[in-house]
This record gives C-alpha cells, structure tokens and sequence, in this order.
C-alpha cells in the first residue's frame, strides 16, 4: 500500500487488516496537550453504549477492536495513538470516529498537527492528513467506514466549537454535567461508583441532550405527508449540526447550484439528484423561514431555474430535475418544454463553473440581503478552469458569501480540493468535500460535513468587516 497526503473530504481503501491511527503534533510552551479517542458508531450514526467509547480512560473494547495504546513524546514532538484491528469490528460497527480533544486551549493553538494512518503489521505510512484548527476544542481528524464489505479511511477534519462533550453528545453519549470545553470526558458510570465531581463530564446513556428547535418554514403545511415528515426529520438534524458548531441562531440564504454537465446524466435518471435537491431543501428551510431558495444549473453555461418554494417542491422536482430523462443532455431542442423550464441544448455539456459563480456573485451583488449566503453546490468534477474559478473565488472573499462544494464521486476537482490551503486571503471563504456514493451517507452525517466550515467563516467574516 502506498502513503498518500490526503485533503479534506477524500478517501482512500484500506487493505490492512490492522491499522493505526497517529495523532502528532509540535509539543512545546503553551501547547494544549491532545487525547486521542474512538468511537464506534452503528449504521444510524450513534454508540450503542457507553462501551463504544474508547479512551485513555477505556483505552480496550470489549471485543479487542480498537485500542488506545497511549501517548509517546520526543523533543518537540507527542503522539497519541489508536489501534484499529479491522477484521474483528462486529458487523453491526459501520463507521469508527478517530477523535481527539484539546486540554487546556484550542486546536488552533497547536502546530503541525497532523494524522497519521500506518500499516499496524509493517509500521508503513497508508495515508497522511494535515489539518488546520481554530477555535475548536475537539475535533474528528478522520473516519473508518465500510463500503461494499470493504474499509475505507476518510480524511475528515471536522471540529466542535462545544468540546469534546459536545462531541459525544451527538454520537450518542450523555454528558451528565456539563464541564470546560476544553475538558476531557471521565470514564463511564459503573454502578454504584460515587458521584464525580461536578467538573468532570460522564458519559452514560441513553442520550437526551436537547437539539435546537428547527424552524417552522412557510409552506411546509402544503407538502405531501411522507415529503414533511422527512422535512421535519432533517430540519432536526440541521439544527442539531448548527448547535453542535455554536451557530444555532444563524440564518442564511441559501443558494442552490447543481452541475448539468454530460456525465452528470446518470446521477439525474437514477434519481440521486432529486434526493440531493430534497436533502438541501431541509438545509434552506431551516436556515430561512421564508420558504424559498434560489437555484442554479450549469454545464457550458448557466440558467437560473425559478425560485424553490418549500410548498411547491414536488411539482419544482418534477419540472426542474426531471427524473429519468437520460435524453436530458443530448443535443436538439426537447419537445414540450414547460414555458419555465430550462431547454438544456442552451446549456450545454462541458464543465465552466467560472461562469456559474460569477452568475451568483452578480445575483448576490445586485440582490443584498440581511443574512449572509450559503452556496451549495453539487458537481461530479471534471474541473478543468482552474485558474478562472480561483479568480472568481478570491474575488468573492470580500463578498458576504460562503461556498460549499460537494463532489458526488471520484472525479478531479481541481482547485476545489485546494482552496482550504491557498494563501493570501484575508478568510477561507470555500469548503469542500467529495463521497463515493451520496445516497449511503446518512442525513446526520451529510449535514455535519455541509455545515462544518460555514459558522467558522461567519466568525471570521464578522472581525473582518466583510458581515
């Protein structure tokens, strides 16, 4: 197996059969000292008990499938190590949180940080992911998830503005009391074990810590039963990703944008964007009670498609998505086009997002808003314009704008994958991540991933003067 410096979002197969998980970092003055953790989580996202929390203080599952083999130091440099045995995850464990917290001040404080995913049997580096921090207290540098039988590492680098309690919280583990954010978690409750103190956070289930109440959305009243229930689900779950990341009173405007290129017409027959289209609409109703969002397609070219309205998302699917039209992208004008309709002929098949996120940037401009804009935008790659999307993205850092790029498959992104490093902007105003499959990745984890970077840029946007 050959290493590979891995960016946010990408993912790469695991052949080993046992693998360690390293966490580095540059030790020294003032340097907040770092634990690493897992967890093990089920198909819905969640433990199964205070047991699939693996730490300094339970540092052995029970089954013998991870273990936390502890801290090593060295002249300016400490590492905190997991040890996965792959072959012995019971069937039921579908993805293995690798974790870490920050005691005595944030991520950003820490330099050089870095994950490091070797070859247990060999000791050979497999994968190697930098990653960059801010105010964060804990943080999932990575994940072990199974994909067709098979195990896969994913770069992911997602932090929490709440701490590591926060963190458990949401993959299921009740945090008794609250404590520092900073705080690392004691061990699990095991009957009739005293009182902790009140400083010290335990984990014990199940969980009932409170999510943010999702907003009532005009027009929700008019959506077909199963379409609202699966609304309101997802509304939930968008609440909690924002109160988990310290921004559950944030609105926005949300802007969707969806790739009409030639290899994007399987995913529009299969009915993967119409999921995708569904999906996001939870996000715009949660973040703007007005019921609206704006749209975009693009390939050679962009067209604006007509505003979605929450209570007319079946008909605006329908119109817009078009389900199961292979033809969709092929050439000659289609017959009985609907008059709001977008002729695709007009659009074209070639990839030129330059000209779609200058198209927003002018809406955005010409259109001020109270809230700051969220962009979603879909794409399954094939990026080629490179040095006219970073114009236009650098461009847009003094705007009130925030883009999020997703990539529905294992195509090139280009500078997408880039922009989390390129130098010389006064804020990051772009995130991205790519999956394999976006129709086998759970709403819970869809979101976390979507709205990670967003409420970071709205903090950052507000001290420079750009909000």
């Amino acid at each position: 197996m050959t290493a590979s410096s891995m960016s946010k979002g990408s993912n790469l197969p695991v052949d080993a059969r046992v693998v360690r998980v390293e966490l580095a970092w540059a030790a020294g003055a003032g340097v907040p000292d770092i634990d690493a953790s897992a967890l093990l989580l089920t198909e819905a996202g969640r433990v199964r008990d205070d047991g699939d929390f693996v730490f300094y203080n339970q540092p052995r599952h029970a089954t013998g499938a991870v273990t936390h083999l502890g801290k090593r130091s060295a002249p300016g440099t400490a590492t905190d190590t997991v040890e996965v045995d792959l072959g012995a995850v019971e069937p039921a464990v579908e993805r293995i949180a690798l974790c870490a917290s920050a005691d005595g001040g944030t991520f950003g404080q820490v330099p050089g940080l870095v994950l490091r995913l070797l070859d247990a049997g060999t000791g050979a580096e497999v994968a190697r992911f930098d990653m960059a921090a801010g105010t964060e207290t804990a943080f999932i540098g990575g994940e072990l998830y199974r994909r067709q039988g098979k195990w896969k590492f994913r770069a992911v680098g997602q932090g929490y503005a709440a701490g590591l309690a926060g963190l458990a919280t949401d993959f299921g583990i009740t945090v008794d009391e609250p404590a520092p954010a900073a705080a690392p978690l004691a061990a699990p409750v095991v009957p009739p074990s005293p009182s902790p103190p009140s400083s010290t956070p335990v984990p014990s289930s199940p969980p009932t810590a409170p999510a943010a109440a999702p907003r009532l959305t005009k027009g929700e009243e008019r959506l077909p039963v199963d379409m609202r229930k699966r609304l309101s689900l997802r509304k939930e779950q968008v609440a909690v990703s924002l109160r988990k990341h310290g921004a559950a009173e944030v609105t926005a405007r949300v802007i969707l944008v969806l790739d009409a290129s030639g290899s994007m017409s399987f995913l529009y027959s299969k009915g993967i964007v119409t999921d995708v289209v569904e999906r996001m609409a939870a996000v715009a109703a949660q973040l703007d009670d007005d019921g609206e969002m704006q749209a975009w397609t693009f390939a050679s070219n962009p067209a604006r498609l007509p505003d979605l309205r929450l209570g007319e998302l079946p008909e605006w699917l329908r119109l817009h998505v078009r389900v199961g039209e292979v033809g969709l992208f092929r050439r000659g004008r289609k017959k009985g086009l609907d008059p709001v309709q977008v002729d695709m002929r007009d659009v074209g098949i070639q990839n030129e997002e330059q000209k779609v996120i200058a198209e927003v940037r002018a809406f955005v401009r010409d259109h001020p808003a109270s809230a700051p804009t969220l962009v979603l935008f879909f794409s399954d790659g094939g990026v080629y314009r490179n040095k006219e999307i970073e114009r236009e993205l650098r461009e847009a850092v003094e705007e009130p704008v925030f883009w999020q790029f997703v990539g529905l498959g294992k195509s090139d992104y280009g500078v997408l994958e880039r922009f989390d490093t390129l130098p010389g902007r006064r804020v990051d105003n772009v995130g991205f991540f790519a999956v394999d499959d976006i129709t086998t990745v759970p709403d819970p984890e869809l979101y976390d991933r979507l709205l990670t970077e967003f409420p970071l840029w709205i903090t950052a946007a507000g001290r420079a003067g750009i909000l």
